[in-house]
């Protein structure tokens, strides 16, 4: 496994915000006292949804235990250098 992504870690996408929410409760369920939740570019806002959404609705315990912002660079098919946003968010349940 990469450095990327670890057994408690869900990478948001493009699917619908309440299966990151399931998947991100799943992983609390199997014994895991922290989730990370990662995301880039426009699906930054739908990862902010999925861990307020398990804090309020789910698992008032929950807490944020560490939030960090990043950048990546990218290059396009036509060769452009493009940076792209990324967001990790670690949530915690001790």
């Amino acid at each position: 496994m990469n450095s990327f992504m670890s057994e408690n870690t869900v990478i948001v996408g493009q699917k619908p915000t309440m299966n990151y929410v399931l998947a991100c409760l799943t992983l609390f369920h199997q014994g895991f006292n922290d989730v990370v939740i990662k995301a880039r570019g426009k699906a930054i806002s739908k990862a902010v949804d999925v861990a307020n959404i398990v804090q309020k609705k789910f698992i008032p315990t929950v807490k944020v235990k560490s939030l960090e912002l990043g950048s990546e660079r990218l290059v396009t098919e036509k060769g452009n250098v493009v940076n792209l946003s990324t967001i990790t968010i670690t949530l915690t349940k001790r």
